[in-house]
């Protein structure tokens, strides 16, 4: 069994999908398709940057979405293959839980670009700049990076992000907080606590003002019928109600990734072959967490014609 997966934030560079645009009509328009959409020349500011530009919130969520559907679409129409028949399931991290979504039919892809668009926005919004910050523990299970977020809180909010795989997981709160523990992680048996380069507190309960818009425009733009199931971030399960996957969705903005859960729960469903597209981040992570299983990374034409000739 095979799964397709969609990267998350910090996969974006400045160059994504030039030599795909270059080499196929069809990455082109996906590209043009989002530039039209939202109104803005993104696929410049993916190609030619400046990074910082690239690097904001609500720049590189479509960005990083844009550049994976383009692979996929690709894949797809120059390479003659249906997802449906040749993946059983789909996955996403992050905002790649829109992209995987988008790829299995859910959302159209203007209406993905303008969701991660408004997404970027009210997550970047909710908390002013400063206030909040993430950190991922190297060497950490969930068990000590749960222990150490509490023992740091300090009445201040220091929360689980990201259970990315065995040994990283990402913290989510107050800076102070955030601070805090990066200076015990010793202490609970931690090898390192890094400050990471975002704007935002992202996956946590100061999150709440973004879920708030999410569950506003989600109610215009509900979720339709899936080719596929998609194994969900917020419970590490497997689903295929658009209602269910509408509301996981907007939960999402404040809930814990549960990468690592669900790269487990994909292999004992049986998945053996895992595909990213559009980066090189989260298949690592499933291979840490799941064991025996192959991991490939789609992200230029010659990955593509490879994987074409695979399937």
């Amino acid at each position: 069994m095979r799964a397709f997966l969609f990267p998350g934030q910090g996969s974006q560079k400045v160059g994504m999908g030039a030599e795909l645009a270059e080499a196929s009509a069809v990455a082109r328009q996906v590209f043009e398709e989002v530039d039209d959409v939202l109104g803005q020349n993104l696929s410049r500011i993916m190609r030619e940057g400046p990074e910082d530009e690239l690097t904001l919130t609500e720049n590189a969520q479509p960005a990083i979405m844009a550049h994976a559907i383009a692979c996929l679409r690709v894949l797809e129409k120059e390479g003659g293959i249906a997802i449906a028949d040749k993946c059983d399931f789909v996955a996403g991290h992050s905002l790649g839980e829109y992209t995987a979504l988008c790829a299995v039919g859910a959302f159209s892809l203007a209406d993905t670009a303008r969701l991660l668009k408004l997404r970027g926005r009210s997550m970047q919004a909710a908390v002013p700049v400063g206030l909040g910050a993430m950190a991922a523990l190297l060497g950490a299970d969930i068990e000590k990076a749960t222990a150490l977020a509490a023992a740091a809180a300090q009445g201040d909010v220091c929360e689980v992000a990201n259970d990315n795989d065995p040994s990283q997981v990402v913290l989510s709160g107050h800076a102070g907080a955030i601070e805090r523990a990066i200076g015990l992680v010793k202490e609970y048996g931690i090898k390192r606590g890094m400050a990471l380069p975002v704007s935002a507190p992202f996956h946590c309960s100061l999150m709440q003002p973004a879920a708030d818009a999410m569950a506003e425009a989600l109610a215009k733009t509900p979720a339709g019928p899936m080719r596929l199931p998609l194994f969900a971030n917020v419970t590490a399960g497997m689903v295929s109600d658009p209602a269910e996957v509408t509301r996981l969705l907007v939960a999402q903005v404040t809930s814990r990734v549960r990468w690592r859960e669900s790269a487990i729960a994909m292999r004992e469903a049986g998945v053996e072959t895992f595909v990213e597209f559009g980066g090189k981040v989260v298949g690592p992570m499933i291979k840490r967490s799941a064991g025996e299983v192959e991991v490939a990374s789609v992200m230029s034409m010659a990955d593509i014609e490879q994987l074409a000739k695979a399937l």
